[in-house]
């Protein structure tokens, strides 16, 4: 018999993080739960590393968990099948944690953001526009050998996811020291789209602005994009973009592979090809040398192909900000010919004007165009881009671990060209100082410092400081070198810079 008085049986309150039982005893595995999970690695043997479960799905009554590698790049992040978790070694959650929300909902769907604002286009809105900054952590750090001065950005930064994804709510993120923001700038209707919480802020007009881990929650820790297909390629991604909601759930997202538009279907994109009139990026062609042209592109004439690309370029580079404004930018889309057209390689982007020698924002190689030179071909553009500006440049710090992979090789072997062409002058040693190699070079002076450092060629002999060149550093280098077969020629370089302090310009 139920009487009215009796107390109810205590509910067990559960919130992500929590784990409940299931009937017959057994713990069941939701968010916030670590255990080793099998996985295949390079050498396709199996393994079990510790993994965190950032989300559960239900699909075809079957339950498939989304992991995270504990200590393993975020882009080999997966969904995975009960069989390959490791339950007799399940780790709780100690506390629960507080799950970033939006309007009051939890965000652990592993989907773009709701979407407050029609995109361009659409009854006559304006397009957003994007700004964003690279940060993630130097994975090697090299002991100074001699007294010169440490590098900037050189002590060890925790990684940082930095995209404030459009839709969820937007803080406030102090201005780095001398780095100019706008003063009078205000949120406007098109920036509310990325301020739930009604906090204004003022975008910079100058740089990408590194983050810290205050934006990262589980909507953007998780890939959304299954498939994109651009050209004749199929791409996966890695990481999280922000493109629309409706989108993610398409097993494929279709690319027009020259403007950059996203597409829903096959149908759509053919139906697109039939009117978009491009074959190359927009922008002037600067250098063409057999069938590698470099196109530059200023992000305020073409700020709908400048959002195109970073919403493509975010599927691949995790610690980076999309912001509204790509005005201050300039990119650099590097494309191979063929009778169909200029096809997108990879890019690099770069502030027109950059108080702290930045001659690159964020780069990218597209995956099946990786491991092929291409990289160092990037890298090299935009220091032959810097000689004509007469400036030293270096990359916006911190590196990516492929990022600094990639600009310490290309440092490594343009620096050991230099030492091993020069001269000897009446039988002496030849010599030769930091700031000639940064002049000839255009590597900003501590990047030239902390190479030679990490190489280890530099020592402290009879009162002065002499580079030592070994037999096995010459003999790494020959083997490299021979292997570069894809270089830039300067005398294809058609470029002429701007003067981008005058407002006029922009």
């Amino acid at each position: 018999p139920v009487t009215h008085n009796a107390p109810l049986p205590p509910c067990k309150r559960r919130g992500p993080g929590r784990v409940r039982s299931v009937g017959d005893g057994r713990l069941e595995v939701i968010e916030g739960c670590r255990l080793p999970v099998l996985r295949k690695n390079q050498e396709n043997e199996d393994e079990w590393p510790l993994a965190e479960i950032l989300s559960v799905k239900e699909v075809a009554s079957r339950k498939l968990y989304y992991v995270h590698y504990i200590d393993f790049n975020k882009r080999l992040d997966e969904w995975v099948t009960p069989d390959r978790l490791d339950l007799k070694k399940l780790q709780l959650p100690k506390k629960e944690a507080k799950t970033p929300t939006k309007n009051g909902l939890p965000g652990s769907r592993p989907s773009s953001p709701e979407r407050d604002v029609v995109r361009a286009g659409r009854e006559g809105e304006s397009q957003m526009s994007k700004r964003k900054a690279e940060s993630v952590s130097l994975t090697t750090q090299v002991p100074p050998v001699t007294s010169v001065p440490s590098l900037p950005g050189s002590t060890e930064v925790t990684q940082a996811s930095v995209y404030p994804s459009n839709g969820t709510s937007r803080r406030l993120i102090p201005s780095q020291p001398g780095r100019k923001r706008k003063a009078n700038c205000v949120g406007t209707d098109e920036d509310s789209q990325d301020s739930s919480d009604g906090i204004p802020s003022a975008p910079r007009m100058t740089g990408s602005l590194v983050s810290d881990r205050s934006h990262d929650d589980i909507i953007t820790r998780m890939k959304n994009i299954d498939c994109i297909e651009l050209g004749r390629h199929r791409l996966k991604p890695w990481y999280f973009s922000p493109y629309p909601q409706e989108l993610t759930a398409l097993p494929i997202l279709y690319l027009c592979e020259f403007c950059l538009k996203y597409l829903k279907s096959l149908k759509c994109l053919q139906r697109h090809l039939t009117k978009c009139n491009l074959r190359h990026p927009p922008g002037n062609e600067i250098y063409r040398k057999g069938t590698i042209s470099f196109f530059e592109i200023d992000g305020r004439k073409n700020k709908t192909y400048s959002q195109n690309l970073c919403l493509l370029a975010k599927c691949f580079l995790d610690h980076k900000t999309l912001y509204y404004d790509t005005d201050p930018f300039l990119f650099y889309v590097m494309t191979e010919y063929d009778s169909k057209g200029f096809h997108i390689v990879g890019y690099f982007s770069k502030e027109k004007e950059s108080t702290e020698d930045y001659n690159v924002a964020c780069i990218l190689t597209l995956p099946p165009y990786q491991r092929r030179g291409y990289g160092k071909l990037l890298i090299e553009f935009s220091y032959e881009l810097s000689k004509v500006e007469g400036k030293t440049g270096t990359p916006e710090k911190p590196l990516s671990d492929l990022g600094l992979l990639s600009y310490r090789s290309y440092w490594s072997q343009t620096i050991l060209e230099i030492l091993m062409d020069l001269k000897s002058d009446n039988g002496e040693r030849p010599q030769i100082t930091i700031n000639e190699i940064s002049e000839i070079t255009s590597v900003k002076k501590e990047d030239v410092i902390s190479t030679l450092q990490y190489l280890n060629l530099i020592n402290y002999y009879k009162g002065q400081y002499i580079l030592t060149l070994s037999e096995d550093i010459v003999e790494g280098h020959e083997r490299a070198m021979h292997k570069r077969h894809l270089r830039i020629d300067p005398k294809c370089l058609h470029f002429t810079p701007k003067d981008w302090s005058k407002r006029g310009k922009w």
